[in-house]
């Protein structure tokens, strides 16, 4: 298994990419195919493509911020069973992760990704890849750690269309193991950051982000 990063839309491994994405996603959270030039190029985000036999099974996307000394796992796709990919992705993430928090001088604090409710909202499909069904996501990241944020999240709409995407929860990974709430303002400041790129922010987003704002902290709660 190769473990290999994407960094231009003309890279042939980025079409088989792109296609994986589409098959497994929603359309409202795949950005279109020309829009991802940008991100690609960007060094500050990490996508990664498990190679297997020459075919794209699976995807990591990531980035590290210094300035909060937190990550963000945009999304992780398995694309097969039976080859341990889960595993594979987030072991290597991970110590990609840890390196570039120690090369900034720190501990990496945790980690943000957007989790689906399969609770809440139950009509996802993913592909026909049992392993990500939600249901299963949402417990492997359980076990990983993952705890979800104590707000009723909403995000902007990767298609650009102003729109308020529902149904998931704002998880955390603390890496100490002993974090129990987040400071507001760590909160606020990353998803601002995070979804600068997004010109229409819908106004459920921006209510969410204004009643933050009135809070110290945040809850971490189990999924």
């Amino acid at each position: 298994m190769e473990y290999i990063r994407v960094q231009h839309i003309d890279d042939p491994l980025f079409a088989k990419l792109h296609k994986l994405m589409g098959e497994v996603f929603p359309a409202e959270e795949v950005l279109e195919y020309s829009l991802w030039k940008e991100p690609l190029e960007d060094p500050d985000i990490y996508v990664y493509v498990a190679v297997h036999e020459g075919e794209v099974v699976g995807i990591t996307e990531y980035r590290y911020y210094k300035t909060f000394n937190v990550a963000m796992t945009d999304f992780t796709i398995v694309g097969r069973e039976g080859l341990g990919l889960g595993r594979f992705l987030q072991q290597k993430r991970q110590e990609h992760l840890f390196a570039l928090a120690k090369e900034n001088g720190k501990e990496l604090f945790g980690m943000f990704a957007e989790i689906y409710d399969p609770y809440r909202v139950g009509d996802y499909e993913f592909g026909g890849v049992k392993v990500m069904n939600p249901v299963v996501r949402r417990e492997v990241l359980s076990h990983l750690g993952f705890m979800r944020l104590d707000l009723d999240y909403v995000h902007p709409s990767w298609q650009m269309n102003g729109e308020a995407v529902s149904g998931l929860d704002l998880g955390f990974l603390p890496y100490d193991g002993t974090t129990t709430a987040l400071p507001t303002d760590l909160v606020v400041d990353f998803l601002t950051t995070y979804y600068a790129i997004l010109p229409d922010k819908p106004k459920e987003w921006l209510e969410m982000v204004e009643k933050l704002k009135a809070q110290e902290q945040v809850a971490l709660l189990p999924l």
